[in-house]
């Protein structure tokens, strides 16, 4: 029998297997969407590792993980919606002011190797909770438009389209279209 377990990142070890895993989901996932000269540039294994261990120090937002035995297999953050990037002075790609005091699911991959196990549904659906938990009555996630599996994902667990989405910029010239899925928590 599997051993499952939640890990509240908070040490190296687990911002490296976060950043590892979101690499690896970019990687398989975006393909074909985001520009290869940026992904094979930008998305290292340990790109996340600073802005984890930084999320983490300063409170912006949770890391959870969960385990099989002593194997990461999915991961999110989690926490308030971001209302304005985290860099000062910067104006926000994900203009979220409507959705303050919202609860927002800012990031979250399953390694490749382990889908299609429930793990991710697991994972999710702890954070919600502890959304809830934390005092917010609504949460959303962005989607990329063209993640379908991602999209009925989202939709197999209460959340849909609320009509929003945020234009990402990619260097040089592509734009890939986030949409926003909200849910009544």
């Amino acid at each position: 029998m599997e051993n499952l377990h939640f890990v509240d990142a908070c040490e190296s070890e687990h911002f490296k297997a976060m950043s590892l895993i979101h690499a690896l989901g970019w990687r398989d996932t975006y393909a074909g969407y985001v520009p290869g000269d940026y992904m094979a540039r930008e998305i290292t294994d340990d790109r996340w590792v600073k802005f984890f261990r930084e999320d983490y120090e300063l409170g912006r937002c949770h890391g959870l993980l969960l385990y099989r035995d002593d194997t990461p297999v999915s991961c999110l953050n989690y926490g308030a919606a971001r209302t304005q990037n985290y860099n000062a002075g910067e104006a926000s790609v994900f203009p979220n002011d409507a959705y303050a005091g919202w609860g927002e699911i800012i990031s979250f991959y399953t390694h490749p190797a382990e889908r299609g196990r429930g793990y991710g549904g697991l994972l999710f659906e702890e954070a919600l909770r502890r959304l809830k938990a934390d005092g917010h009555d609504s949460a959303f996630v962005f989607v990329l438009r063209e993640n379908g599996k991602a999209r009925r994902f989202y939709a197999a667990h209460g959340f849909a389209w609320d009509g929003t989405h945020a234009d990402i910029p990619f260097p040089p010239d592509a734009v890939c279209v986030d949409l926003r899925y909200t849910k009544a928590l």
